[in-house]
């Protein structure tokens, strides 16, 4: 591709010399900013001209304008290879007849139309009983589905972002939908969750075992489908998580807890410079050392093991004692937690979403709450600055009583001092002052909780 050969050109360097792995891994990094906004489409591609066929997709434009990624069937069939290592893990049988319900978004954004495509190809090649729907984010529509076809199969897949999920989940018994006896799994992308957010959902849908009915994906408009959950992967998130020496060996010293997933390196491969994530993938637009914009690290299953190992844990015995051995692989791992600029801050600490997800998560706060917010620091006519949190209501709640405020109040401050040292030591000098002030707002709420886009935590 031309874009890439003018690139090494400007970086003096000659692609004949790049002959071993520790030559390549020398080569300059690429972003969005220094070479996909510089050179024009027909630049990046391969063969340097657009005469292919085509699919296009867009990312979210989050952090900037949108950047548009085209891809070709490769992408779609990738991901059909983990989407059929999923419909193997299947608590329900992998061979009985299974209805799935694409609930993302089925726009310029990747995440429905690749979801549709890989199902589609896995159950063709592998000879599933699968039926496939795609209401997108039509909640009418997917409840429709819940009621008149999933009962007729053996298991319903639910596949969404994972607030919109919750949703779902949490709205299906006012639609008088009786989710545990439909045998649910659930599959989600787009953004990482906590392990009491998954036990929330698995608990509430009827999930029968979600080691194995769920799973989480590591996908880009860039390069598709990178990296899913596996039983095995979520297995050693949920050890770490209870373990602080061993989270501390695997993921270091931070308040967040990343997604914890498994790649082929021969369909993507990643690296890990100074704690930032770095993809190399073949699509229509090739990537090399591509910085996607996320943190995190990359370990081989030996890596991992050793860590177990030099906490006292038998990675191999917890694998036997949750009945995971025909699930074992030993693919590489990589852990990713999102950017640094999605988190807010007051004076001068950094106040991230995850601590308040697990907050609302609650009872018997959760009965009121969708578990969506917004993060935003403001400042009042003396210019102190402040911290607002946006909640959103469930429906049918439609305000508040005054001690149910001061209760969830109280939850988030005390999650928040329990988490986050600086935020304890802030409070302890500031006292008032550092507590953040909280605004309800209805279930669907245009400005903040606009329906079918990707929730905003942060607001800038």
């Amino acid at each position: 591709m031309p874009a890439y050969k003018d690139f090494l050109k400007k970086h003096k360097i000659s692609s004949n010399k790049i002959k071993t792995y520790q030559d390549f891994k020398k080569l300059p990094v690429i972003n969005k900013k220094n070479y996909l906004r510089v050179y024009s489409l027909d630049k990046l591609i391969w063969g340097g001209n657009l005469r292919k066929n085509m699919v296009f997709t867009s990312t979210s434009g989050s952090t900037g304008a949108p950047v548009y990624f085209p891809r070709q069937e490769k992408l779609d069939w990738q991901c059909s290879v983990f989407t059929e290592k999923f419909l193997n893990a299947s608590s329900y049988g992998s061979r009985e007849p299974t209805l799935v319900i694409v609930g993302f978004s089925m726009g310029v954004w990747i995440g429905g139309l690749i979801t549709y495509k890989a199902f589609e190809i896995a159950g063709i090649n592998g000879k599933y009983p699968l039926s496939i729907i795609t209401p997108g984010i039509n909640k009418n529509e997917i409840f429709n589905a819940l009621k008149n076809l999933s009962p007729h199969y053996s298991q319903t897949i639910l596949v969404g972002y994972p607030p919109f999920i919750k949703d779902i989940i949490d709205e299906a018994e006012a639609h008088k939908i009786n989710l545990k006896k439909l045998n649910i799994r659930i599959l989600t992308a787009a953004e990482s969750y906590s392990e009491k957010f998954r036990e929330y959902i698995s608990e509430k849908a009827g999930v029968k075992n979600f080691l194995l009915d769920t799973a989480n994906i590591y996908g880009s408009a860039d390069l598709g489908s990178m990296a899913w959950e596996t039983p095995i992967s979520i297995l050693i998130r949920r050890l770490a998580i209870s373990n602080n020496n061993l989270f501390k060996s695997i993921f270091g010293n931070i308040n967040k807890i990343p997604t914890l997933v498994q790649y082929n390196p021969i369909f993507t491969d990643f690296e890990e410079k100074d704690g930032e994530i770095l993809l190399t993938g073949d699509s229509v637009i090739p990537l090399v050392h591509y910085a996607v914009g996320d943190h995190g690290g990359v370990y081989s299953f030996s890596e991992i093991e050793n860590k177990f190992k030099k906490v006292g844990i038998d990675i191999f015995q917890q694998i036997k004692k949750n009945n995971l051995q025909k699930h074992f692989n030993q693919m590489p791992f990589v852990y990713v937690y999102e950017r640094k600029d999605f988190s807010t801050t007051i004076y001068g600490l950094q106040i991230y979403p995850e601590t308040i997800k697990e907050t609302l998560l609650k009872k018997p706060i959760s009965n009121y709450l969708t578990g969506k917010f917004t993060l935003e620091t403001k400042f009042d006519k003396k210019h102190n600055q402040y911290l607002v949190v946006h909640i959103e209501m469930k429906k049918g709640t439609m305000k508040l009583p005054p001690a149910a405020k001061e209760i969830i109040l109280k939850m988030i401050v005390n999650d928040l001092q329990t988490k986050n040292s600086e935020f304890r030591e802030l409070h302890k000098f500031l006292g008032k002052r550092a507590v953040p002030k909280l605004l309800f707002w209805s279930a669907e709420d245009p400005e903040h909780f606009k329906p079918g886009i990707k929730q905003k935590w942060v607001k800038k």
